[in-house]
């Protein structure tokens, strides 16, 4: 799979790759167990639920 590489005034926006929404998610997740706001009993849940919404902020991002 290539990268799709768009030019805007002067930025350039990359489509971002699922292991790159998944390593975010993954530190999101991470930071919630450091502050005890997770546990294993809820993990699954809150685990997809950071991923889905890191990854529909940034696919919505990418139609423009």
């Amino acid at each position: 799979m290539g990268k799709k590489t768009t030019e805007t005034a002067g930025h350039q926006n990359r489509m971002v790759s699922d292991e790159a929404i998944f390593k975010v998610s993954k530190e999101i997740v991470v930071k919630f167990i450091e502050v005890g706001r997770l546990t294993p009993a809820n993990f699954d849940t809150t685990f997809r639920r950071v991923y889905t919404t890191v990854r529909e902020t940034v696919r919505s991002g990418e139609d423009s």
